[in-house]
């Protein structure tokens, strides 16, 4: 079977609850930052979140899975490479791909003693959202997890950039990419975090140096990447490079540089009320038009839109039905 995207990436139960500023410092958390943590310290969290009654929402996560879940929505076929347990999240995460219409391997039969991962999602009044996340079983994906018969069969293959935070999922990314070497896939990766390429950049530009087709980031970790002080200089430094970059700016819009050329797409006009998965939806939307031979002034500005519609849900999914109505702003355009 022929696929449109595989991707490597966490597979974690994302619950997401909102949350006030003083909560965040009541709990030491930075807004709008991303941090790794032990299944005990997460667990003192969400008691906390219990007692205070937050409002909250839950489903299958992880940067990658976001991304294919859109893409599967607008019909793209779509292979995910992660590890669950066999425990209630491992089922409830795989019944959600099931039902999302993505397709992946299946409950690993290693470190059955590990949960699965979670991730909770801290939304603040500003729309900013604040992640803590316990790997799990997750944590130890490694290469014995990927059918690389299907990622050689794949259009795109989409790396997760949250993959360098442990040796046994950087080291799979590493065996696919070179079993990938003399095979016709255009290999994406997604920054994911700025703190995280500041602290593993080495790791980051091995991976860069299997010839990466596409890199997707928000500005700070396009600057952050590149190595310069400012938006402006990064973005000379991505004219530079033979690799497509898509940057996200918020409510400035997106900014795309291919071929030493910038192309700008202006955002929506909305009000935002959850910033989580914005970012994933926008890659998940962009491969999904390039794909169909949509230019990449026409892709950013579908994804524009598509990441519009997530800002403005709480949680980082639509329904069937928003799905199939960001798919139409595509096909009338």
């Amino acid at each position: 079977m022929k696929y449109d995207i595989s991707a490597l990436g966490n597979a974690l139960v994302d619950t997401q609850y909102k949350v006030s500023n003083d909560f965040l410092d009541s709990v030491g958390l930075e807004a709008d930052s991303m941090t790794l943590t032990s299944a005990e310290e997460q667990a003192s969290i969400i008691q906390k979140l219990l007692k205070i009654g937050a409002e909250s929402v839950s489903d299958c996560g992880g940067s990658a899975t976001n991304s294919l879940v859109a893409a599967a929505n607008y019909g793209s076929k779509c292979h995910h490479v992660c590890r669950v347990s066999d425990d209630e999240d491992g089922r409830k995460y795989l019944d959600s791909l099931r039902s999302a219409g993505v397709q992946h391997i299946g409950i690993s039969s290693e470190n059955a003693e590990m949960p699965t991962g979670k991730c909770l999602i801290l939304v603040t009044p500003d729309a900013k959202r604040t992640m803590i996340s316990m790997l799990g079983v997750s944590a130890y994906l490694g290469a014995a997890d990927i059918d690389l018969s299907i990622v050689e069969n794949s259009k795109i293959f989409y790396i997760e950039g949250y993959m360098v935070t442990s040796d046994d999922n950087f080291n799979a990314v590493i065996s696919v990419l070179e079993h990938l070497k003399d095979k016709n896939v255009t290999k994406a990766l997604s920054l994911s975090d700025a703190g995280i390429v500041h602290g593993f950049r080495e790791k980051f530009e091995l991976i860069e140096s299997y010839g990466i087709d596409m890199v997707f980031c928000n500005d700070d970790e396009a600057v952050a990447f590149s190595g310069k002080e400012d938006l402006k200089s990064a973005i000379d430094f991505y004219k530079t490079k033979p690799f497509m970059t898509a940057i996200t700016k918020g409510s400035e819009g997106s900014v795309v540089i291919k071929n030493g050329n910038e192309y700008y797409a202006e955002a929506e006009k909305i009000k935002p009320i959850d910033t989580n998965g914005a970012g994933d939806m926008f890659a998940g939307s962009f491969m999904h038009a390039y794909l169909q031979g949509f230019d990449v002034e026409e892709c950013a500005r579908f994804s524009n839109y598509a990441s519009s519609k997530i800002v403005e849900t709480f949680g980082p999914r639509l329904s069937s039905s928003g799905y199939a109505e960001v798919l139409n702003k595509l096909i009338k355009s």
